[in-house]
């Protein structure tokens, strides 16, 4: 079911009606929905279905940031599709962040406060930190009102936005929260379960409650405990409840003697800590799961008397920060008349963060160098437990593949299973799931399969799958397999095809490390015995099945013994003859590829095939099956802001599928750029922007270069440069603030002619980018506008404007005022639509076209324009500016311009012998420059050109003679045979290029009727007729042919394009 996010702001007045009485914690008897395996849930969707029950919140509030990392789609679905579930009301993160939450608890402003109401909210840590201010006006907590924060542990980072479980955007924020509220961390997932659940137990506090949602509480197969729903914990101390629990509010861990004693908060890092110093002499740990209230007195019991250093882990945004664990730890710990613990910081900023966490190890060596005069052997245990990897592309389906093999180890061993997806390194994305097999009864400390089964290509992966063949030419996904590990491809390629589709190093490493590669088909496998196209899904996963655990099993392995597995385990999915076929086919056709003996011998380089470097997976997205048959990405449904985010923050899966890079085009099109427009789209490099009239001067008109290397923008010469101008920032910015829109909120905006396409862009970048907000509206508009008028007043001016009887008024409107889009609506406030209809009913800013002023022949990479700024007074005083030529003449040198190359009719004449005449007023002078610089480039090269005759006007030739040096110099050169300028203010007469063109009436007919000439016009319509009757004339006394002959002749010149008028 799709669910609409409600927009606006930020507490809707709609919600107080839905809000339910106080709930009471009653969480025994939780149910998922109908169908729902415990085991294919994970923490974070058990704690959302705590959250979201109306036995336990009144309300739920999620937070755009929370969804866009993957947390409250599902308590959004279960709002309107399960039983008992509390409302969610979808909200923003924006400044005041949380201020709406505070005034529904707060005594004397909100109804709830009367009645009694426990929120909940969903919030990232950077969405928290925002919130911060807000927090600090909770009233007091009661068993009847008080509010409950969980809070996710993920944080985009970087140009990537990889994801990570950094709380470094909180290092403001503990400081500042008030006495009555609790914060608590927790690590795995049943601690996550259980101190969400504490949270609502706890009637004297709000609650924060932060949980590693990077890995530990998104994993699946965990099978969790309930003891603890049953226990009381009223009138208890929120650290005696954690107690109570089952849990220390500081966790020790290690030599009870240690010198050494690192403190960290419960986390990622805080596990990995932990596993170290259990297993190691002289060192000690200690995890910090109840930060708020903080217990000083705890903590100098927990920290051993031995302790001479005490290193202290923050997470913090730079290395010049102070970090809030610190100051406690410090505060508790430092006696100045004892001196007995030395407390020095370590700050963990998120890029180190990702560093440990990605590789273990390193993180172990760190803390061995901090460990004063011991030699504490700090390495993790080696973990023998077998991992599988499954690389694929998100829309693989391996839900039903998952759940087979879960079933198949579920009596003794456990599965457990970390899904990840990168949707930036690769069109279409890229999706490993991680799967841990281990006893159920193990003693070892639990890990992360974050930690557990890192993906930093060390090889210690039992099994790849690989059901994207393409990825083995892009990314190092052989990198992560152990040497002699099998390794299964589902491809339809052929042994050749696939060692042909291998980079060298690829080839080498499989040699190195003697991997085993099997091929199978499965699509082609499926296809006959399953008829049924939605079925043949879940026989694809079977054969993907059939054939893991041949390989699984090794030696073992028969076809009679692999089918009676899967046959226990699929139980009956399939008829008992389609099931049979499927497993036959499977064992007949899973191949070995016979690899070469020897590793590849290095071939040179310019016979090698061209491959691109190999990427590195990385975690930037995450997914939710919202139980229906949907699995979303951070968003629903398409308009909605959370949709906006998704479209903008993971554009490589909602963009159309590129070529693989072997197919893509040397210089492929940016997708984001303009995606409304059919045409191919480049992005430029203004490198000059210079002005050619004296600064005194009424015209600005100004040469402009950009620079197009690497783009693959091709033009020919007299084709035009199509612009694609920005309105006025500041404009913008006075709009939105007068419209009440936030600048930065993402909107999500359907791409013209694009079907069911969109595009996203905030607010200030699609009203400066993408919308003719300035431009020109058209009577349509008006009528279109009408219905959002609130005011009678309003409504009946634009109905009557729209219609027939209003041609007039609108025709003032628009020729005599020249009011813009934005002009409207100011003139008549009342009608306001929401800002993403407004962007519909205005529509996207067409481009400008501007003759090219260059010949690529002769600039190379680089495409030059002539641009004239537009600007008129309007009848109110204001001074009025054309949009793209303002957009032009403020650009900067650096500054990158989105364009496009539009065919025109400005083309040389096939044979360069022929004669040319060229006529250009003002800047329509540009194209003929083109046209004199590919002419001296052939003559350069000896190659003969036809005269060429060249006619300029403007009106004075000291301030507005347009590349005159240049001209000039084509006369002394003989590049221009002729030169025809008319400066018509410069004399005692006025004179124009019919003028000039008359003197040369005699040579001019010659070349048109025989010498098979062409003439070309570029320029303002106004002197066409003038320029005809100067033909017409000259054709007349100079060929002796009559006035209709001679217009009947220029009119076939212009079917031979020997004729061409390109006027505006």
């Amino acid at each position: 079911m799709a669910i609409e996010a409600l927009s606006g702001a930020a507490t809707p007045s709609s919600v107080s009606a839905t809000l339910v009485a106080t709930p009471t914690a009653d969480v025994k008897s939780l149910l998922f929905p109908t169908g729902s395996n415990i085991l294919n849930r994970s923490a974070s969707d058990l704690i959302e279905l705590v959250a979201s029950r109306d036995s336990i919140s009144s309300a739920v509030y999620v937070y755009d940031v929370a969804e866009q990392i993957g947390f409250g789609t599902l308590t959004r679905t279960w709002a309107s599709s399960l039983d008992h579930s509390a409302p969610a009301i979808s909200l923003q993160t924006r400044a005041g962040a949380g201020l709406g939450l505070v005034g529904r608890l707060s005594q004397g402003t909100s109804q709830d406060a009367v009645n009694g109401s426990i929120l909940t909210a969903y919030t990232t840590p950077a969405g928290l930190a925002a919130m911060a201010g807000s927090l600090t006006y909770l009233p007091p907590a009661s068993s009847r009102s008080r509010l409950i924060v969980q809070v996710p542990a993920v944080t985009p980072v970087g140009d990537t936005f990889a994801l990570s479980p950094t709380l470094a955007s909180l290092s403001m924020l503990f400081n500042l929260l008030p006495d009555n509220v609790a914060v608590l961390l927790s690590a795995t997932p049943q601690e996550s379960v259980d101190l969400a659940m504490l949270a609502y137990k706890l009637n004297n506090s709000h609650v924060v409650h932060i949980f590693d949602h990077h890995s530990a509480s998104r994993e699946v197969g965990h099978n969790f405990m309930s003891d603890f729903l049953v226990k009381d914990v009223s009138g208890l101390t929120v650290p005696e409840a954690v107690r109570l629990a089952g849990y220390a509010p500081f966790e020790f861990v290690g030599d009870r003697s240690a010198r050494t004693v690192f403190v960290l908060m419960n986390g990622q890092l805080a596990l990995i800590a932990k596993a170290l110093a259990s297993r190691a002499e002289g060192v000690a740990v200690v995890i910090v799961r109840v930060l708020r209230p903080w217990d000083a007195d705890e903590l100098q019991k927990v920290v051993p008397s031995t302790a001479e250093e005490v290193y202290v882990f923050d997470d913090v945004p730079h290395e010049t920060s102070q970090g809030p664990l610190f100051v406690d730890v410090f505060a508790s710990l430092y006696d100045p008349c004892i001196h007995e613990h030395i407390v020095r910081a370590q700050r963990v900023t998120p890029d180190k963060a990702q560093e440990f966490i990605s590789c273990p190890p390193q993180f172990a060596a760190h803390l061995a160098s901090l460990i004063y005069q011991s030699s504490a052997d700090l390495r993790l245990a080696s973990n023998s437990s077998p991992k599988l990897l499954f690389l694929s592309t998100p829309s693989n389906n391996l839900s039903f593949f998952h759940q087979l093999v879960a079933d198949t180890f579920s009596d003794a061993i456990s599965t457990r299973r970390l899904t990840n997806h990168d949707i930036f390194s690769r069109a279409g994305g890229i999706t490993a799931d991680r799967i841990i097999l281990s006893p159920k009864k193990g003693g070892d400390e639990f890990l992360p399969i974050s930690v557990a089964f890192h993906l930093n290509n060390n090889g210690l992966t039992d099994f790849v799958c690989i059901l994207e063949p393409n990825l083995l030419k892009s990314h190092t996904v052989l990198d992560h397999a152990k040497p002699g590990s099998p390794v299964l491809i589902i491809t339809s390629w052929s042994s050749a095809e696939l060692l042909n589709n291998l980079p060298s190093a690829v080839l080498e490493l499989i040699s190195q490390r003697r991997l085993r590669l099997y091929t199978i088909d499965a699509k082609l496998i499926a296809s006959e015995p399953v008829t049924d196209s939605a079925v043949r899904g879940s026989a694809q996963s079977l054969i993907l099945y059939l054939a893991f655990l041949r390989l699984y099993l090794g030696k073992a392995s028969n076809e009679a013994v692999v089918r009676k597995i899967a046959q226990g385990v699929a139980n009956g999915a399939f008829r008992d003859n389609a099931f049979a076929k499927i497993s036959a086919r499977t064992w007949a056709e899973l191949l070995q590829i016979e690899l070469p003996r020897e590793a590849p011998t290095p071939v040179a380089e310019e016979n090698t095939k061209a491959f691109p470097a190999l990427k590195h997976f990385e975690f930037n997205a995450i997914a939710v099956d919202t139980g229906n048959g949907e699995t979303v990405y951070n968003g629903f449904k398409v308009s909605s802001w959370h949709e906006a985010a998704k479209h903008l923050l993971f554009p490589s899966v909602f963009t159309p599928p590129l070529p693989t890079p072997l197919e893509a085009d040397e210089f492929p099109q940016i997708p984001c750029l303009h995606p409304e427009l059919p045409e191919r789209t480049y992005l430029v490099t203004c490198t000059v922007n210079r002005r050619l009239t004296p600064l005194d001067y009424d015209r600005n008109v100004f040469h402009l270069e950009f620079d197009t290397e690497g783009t693959g923008l091709k033009y020919a010469i007299g084709e035009a440069l199509g612009v694609y101008g920005w309105n006025d920032e500041q404009e913008v910015k006075s709009f939105c603030e007068w419209y009440g829109v936030d600048l930065n909120q993402l909107i999500t905006i359907p791409i013209s002619q694009g079907g069911d396409k969109m595009h996203t862009r905030t607010i200030f970048q699609a009203l400066q980018q993408h919308i003719d907000l300035f431009g020109e509206p058209p009577k349509s508009f008006y009528t279109s506008l009408a219905p959002y008028a609130t005011k009678p007043a309003d409504k009946f001016a634009l109905q009557f404007i729209g219609s027939p009887e209003g041609s007039s008024t609108f025709k003032k409107f628009n020729e005599k005022d020249t009011v813009t889009f934005a002009e409207v609506l100011q003139r008549y406030p009342s009608a306001k639509p929401g800002i993403e209809t407004l962007c519909e009913m205005i529509g996207d800013t067409k481009p400008r076209h501007y003759s090219i002023a260059s010949a690529q022949s002769v600039v190379g990479n680089r495409v030059d324009l002539l641009v004239v700024t537009v600007e008129w007074i309007a009848p109110s005083g204001e001074r009025r500016y054309g949009q793209c030529t303002r957009y032009l003449a403020g650009l900067k040198v650096g500054q990158k311009v989105t364009v496009s190359i539009k065919p025109s009719v400005m083309k040389l004449p096939p044979d360069d012998k022929q004669p040319i005449i060229m006529a250009g007023l003002g800047t329509g002078a540009a194209p003929f420059r083109a046209f004199l610089q590919h002419r001296a480039w052939l003559s350069q090269k000896g190659i003969e050109v036809g005269p060429t005759y060249y006619y300029f006007g403007s009106r004075h030739q000291h301030q507005e003679y347009l590349y005159g040096e240049e001209i000039e110099a084509y006369i002394l050169d003989d590049t221009i045979t002729k030169a025809g300028l008319a400066f018509s203010r410069d004399g005692p007469r006025k004179v124009y290029i019919q003028h000039k063109m008359l003197e040369d009436a005699e040579t001019l007919a010659d070349m048109l009727k025989n010498k098979e000439g062409v003439f070309y016009l570029c320029g303002p319509t106004w002197p066409v007729p003038d320029v005809y009757e100067a033909l017409v004339g000259a054709l007349v006394k100079k060929q002796g042919m009559t006035r209709e002959s001679a217009g009947e002749f220029l009119e076939g010149l212009k079917e031979e394009e020997r004729y061409v008028l390109e006027v505006y």
